[in-house]
């Protein structure tokens, strides 16, 4: 299987199966003498683990990563850091249940990526999906952590948070957003009036044996103007694919995204003014912080829809690799709303894409 790859300065390849020994990513480009150990990495995959609250899949996954390469201490320093080699991540995989998909072994998912596994490769690990799994994005998150920092070296303070801003058909009222509300709640919900409504909904969902998609918002802050680059190497063109990337995305929209289609020209602008400061002051941000593909100095805002999980225990009509009809129901544990564990995700994979273009725009503008 080729395209394990993203990235230009700052590569990520990803490696390992959902129900393998281990599964991990080779980080490579991050600059030297970044302060880097696995306590910097943990915390981001802590927000990721499964099995955290009963409305996401209850795998027991530790997800305790390992610096394999990379990064260098002696006794003459004061921390490890990053040595500009590749950095080498593990995260070995202690609770697999392969048992619980003998029953599909021969039979494709509706809305899953058996069918299309099979047809091109001729062949598929069932157990937990293989290579297809959300598993394989525990390795994204671990890449996400080192790109924060190679961020948190060139910039100073960035930061980028991600936020649950749509469930099946229950949203957000934006008026009430707290982004501090975020990481108390199971849903990385920021209106915490939404919380109660949500979980009786996606009980509700949970107990039916079904799913429901969800919408995630990611917003990174503290980065200049002057990110990614016009025509094939534009910054929202490059988060797009990063996002689309992620399992179960459909859809990525950057600022107002299709809202604008509904706008004039005069309410789509984004105003300026000059600041005390010299710099720029934007009245508004409907293009996310990215015009002409390039980062304005505003908030870079991005949203991404997740579907359904199509592992659910309510059958649905299927056929074989023979063929036959057959109706279907996967057992094992599932997310009743994958989106959930989406939002770390998707502020790995911003974080990512930030860091390489900001290599890159070190590289070509000094």
């Amino acid at each position: 299987m080729s395209h394990n790859t993203f990235g230009h300065l700052f590569r990520v390849t990803t490696f390992g199966e959902s129900h393998g020994p281990a599964i991990g990513c080779v980080v490579d480009g991050c600059p030297p003498g970044i302060a880097l150990t696995e306590a910097d990495i943990q915390p981001w995959l802590d927000k990721r683990r499964p099995g955290q609250s009963k409305f996401v899949t209850q795998r027991q996954e530790p997800d305790a990563v390992k610096i394999l390469s990379g990064v260098f201490q002696d006794e003459r320093m004061p921390q490890q850091v990053t040595t500009g080699t590749p950095i080498g991540l593990l995260i070995e995989n202690v609770d697999q249940r392969s048992k619980d998909y003998s029953d599909i072994r021969d039979k494709f998912r509706p809305g899953h990526a058996d069918y299309t596994y099979d047809a091109k490769y001729g062949l598929r690990d069932y157990r937990g999906g293989g290579r297809q799994s959300a598993r394989e994005t525990a390795t994204r998150v671990a890449a996400g952590a080192v790109a924060r920092k190679v961020l948190e070296k060139i910039y100073g303070k960035v930061t980028i948070r991600g936020a649950l801003v749509r469930m099946g058909t229950q949203v957000i009222d934006r008026a009430n957003w707290d982004w501090d509300a975020v990481d108390g709640n199971p849903f990385f919900c920021p209106d915490p009036k939404a919380v109660a409504p949500w979980t009786e909904y996606l009980e509700g969902i949970r107990k039916s044996g079904s799913s429901v998609g969800a919408v995630i918002e990611v917003v990174a802050e503290g980065l200049p103007a002057g990110l990614g680059a016009p025509i094939y190497g534009k910054l929202d063109g490059e988060l797009a694919a990063a996002l689309m990337s992620i399992n179960a995305v459909k859809g990525v929209e950057i600022g107002d995204g299709f809202a604008t289609a509904a706008l004039t020209g005069e309410e789509n602008a984004d105003e300026m003014r000059m600041g005390n400061d010299g710099k720029p002051v934007f009245l508004a941000n409907h293009a996310g912080g990215i015009l002409g593909g390039i980062s304005t100095g505003q908030p870079i805002v991005a949203r991404f829809a997740v579907k359904p999980t199509s592992s659910i225990l309510n059958p649905r009509r299927t056929i074989d690799k023979a063929g036959a009809e057959a109706d279907i129901v996967t057992k094992g544990r599932h997310d009743p709303c994958v989106g959930i564990r989406a939002v770390p995700v998707g502020e790995a994979m911003m974080a990512c894409v930030l860091a390489d273009a900001a290599l890159r725009h070190r590289g070509q503008n000094g």
